[in-house]
């Protein structure tokens, strides 16, 4: 059964975006790719190509984030979704290795929140990296060892943080959000025509080769004037793009090693998900564009930094298996401050919690709790 068939098949009470997600999730048989959309080779009358902006930002600030010159960005909208832009791997050869490192050493760390922290004291969440890299380069060499804190990772915030049981930002959970992926997001930004964007919270979502993201919309931030975008590094998955009802039928499209994706305008409360990583092909366990070096040395004020061989592979051994998603987010308007009922004074200190509260929280951190179908 192809993809098509299996959306026009529509069983009553199920609706075209829900039986799409689990024809697409589905292991035996596996399912059929044909009608997924592939950027890196657009043959699809769906897609056109994008002009981008490239006044805004220097071709040398552009390549301090890591990034190619913003004329050389292959840009591509689909028609029937408009705000919506999709750039096939814009990064610099070497660059991705960087980012890679960023969300697995850097941003798990305190005093930035993960799903660890609703079931573990932050005492046993400091330093995942630390905690993980020893048993890590053991299963490396082939010995079994019990899962690490790295490989337990589902998601991590930065900024404001997110309540995912709430469904809120609150002024009184933040904490400072990270300078550099600040500054690649303003440039992609400001190149896909939103000048002046400001991260202000960030959701990092880490998948396993069995993981998967259900269907829902992003519209907890205030301000849904600015674009939500999307950063992939690692494996490929298959991204559905639907529309603004949750029944509508979507679009499937694969997101590859970094791919990037802005939603603004009308396709910025388009409901969307993640079916499923798709396997890598044999005798590729990483994306070729992982596996490349930086060209040039980096200069004392570039964002992008070599990541030493050792921190590389533990990076590499995860990615063999795994995808890590950024999403960046602008939660309020020029101007704009949050509504009074959102001042929770939630602390950002979970050593606080009660016991009996973090056991009760355990289930709710598993992957995809928050947003499963």
């Amino acid at each position: 059964m192809t993809a098509k068939m299996a959306a026009s098949i529509v069983e009553h009470g199920e609706d075209a975006f829900r039986k799409l997600f689990k024809f697409y999730k589905r292991r035996n048989p596996p399912p059929d790719f044909s009608e997924v959309i592939n950027f890196s080779k657009p043959c699809n009358d769906k897609v056109f190509t994008c002009e981008l902006n490239s006044t805004p930002i220097s071709e040398e600030d552009v390549s301090k984030a890591g990034l190619r010159p913003v004329k050389e960005w292959r840009a591509f909208g689909l028609h029937g979704y408009p705000g919506f832009i999709f750039i096939s791997n814009p990064f610099l050869p070497g660059s991705q290795q960087y980012w890679v490192k960023q969300c697995l050493k850097t941003y798990p760390q305190k005093p930035n929140v993960c799903n660890l922290d609703m079931h573990m004291s932050s005492v046993e969440t400091e330093n995942i990296w630390e905690k993980s890299i020893d048993v890590i380069r053991r299963k490396g060499c082939g010995k079994r060892e019990p899962k690490t804190l790295l490989e337990k990772l589902r998601w991590v915030t930065l900024g404001y943080h997110y309540d995912w049981n709430s469904k809120t930002y609150s002024p009184d959970h933040y904490t400072p959000f990270p300078k550099e992926l600040h500054s690649l997001s303003y440039k992609v930004a400001a190149a896909c025509g939103f000048p002046g964007f400001n991260a202000e919270a960030g959701i990092l979502n880490y998948y396993r080769s069995d993981s998967s993201l259900g269907i829902h919309v992003d519209e907890s931030e205030l301000d849904h004037t600015r674009p939500l975008l999307s950063f992939s590094f690692g494996q490929t998955a298959i991204f559905l793009l639907g529309g603004t009802k949750r029944e509508d039928r979507p679009t499937a499209m694969f997101m590859n090693s970094g791919d990037i994706m802005v939603m603004s305008g009308p396709s910025r409360l388009l409901y969307h998900a993640v079916p499923c990583i798709v396997p890598a092909p044999a005798g590729n366990v990483l994306p070729f564009c992982l596996g490349q070096r930086l060209e040039t040395e980096a200069q004392g004020d570039d964002i992008i930094q070599s990541v030493s061989e050792e921190d590389w592979d533990v990076c590499s051994w995860y990615l063999q298996t795994s995808r890590v998603n950024v999403t960046v987010r602008q939660v309020l308007a020029s101007g704009q401050t949050f509504p009074s009922s959102q001042a929770s004074h939630v602390s950002t200190d979970n050593s606080e919690k009660s016991e009996e509260t973090q056991k009760s929280k355990k289930r709710k951190s598993e992957p995809g709790y928050e947003r499963d179908i």
